[in-house]
């Protein structure tokens, strides 16, 4: 598959299941969770969704996840008109210091998107 395509199919999952669970979730364990990467594979049939949580809370946001995989990937397919709605694995971000979300921020600059 076009490697190209592949990062834009990821960066819109990231966009959308930040929007998902920032506004559309009530699970109190996903407070303060913010999708950081996804990176799928070649064949778009995984998806590994990193995520960055409080410390305190890590353990219990990765559960919350998991219990709303279904209702994501749901969400997802109603959102992205893919023909195969990637399986979704949640992993806590080993990177959560202030260099990654600078690092992301010029990502999204250099192809032109501010916000």
């Amino acid at each position: 598959m076009d490697p190209l395509r592949t990062r834009r199919v990821e960066e819109t999952m990231r966009e959308e299941l930040s929007e998902l669970i920032r506004f559309e979730m009530a699970d109190p364990r996903l407070a303060g969770v913010d999708v950081t990467e996804v990176h799928c594979s070649p064949d778009l049939k995984r998806a590994d969704v990193l995520v960055s949580a409080p410390r305190e809370g890590v353990e219990g946001a990765l559960e919350g996840l998991v219990h709303a995989k279904g209702f994501l990937r749901y969400q997802l397919m109603r959102r992205m008109d893919l023909y195969r709605t990637p399986e979704l694995r949640f992993l806590p971000d080993a990177e959560t210091s202030l260099a990654v979300p600078s690092s992301r921020i010029i990502r999204r600059i250099r192809r032109g998107r501010m916000s």
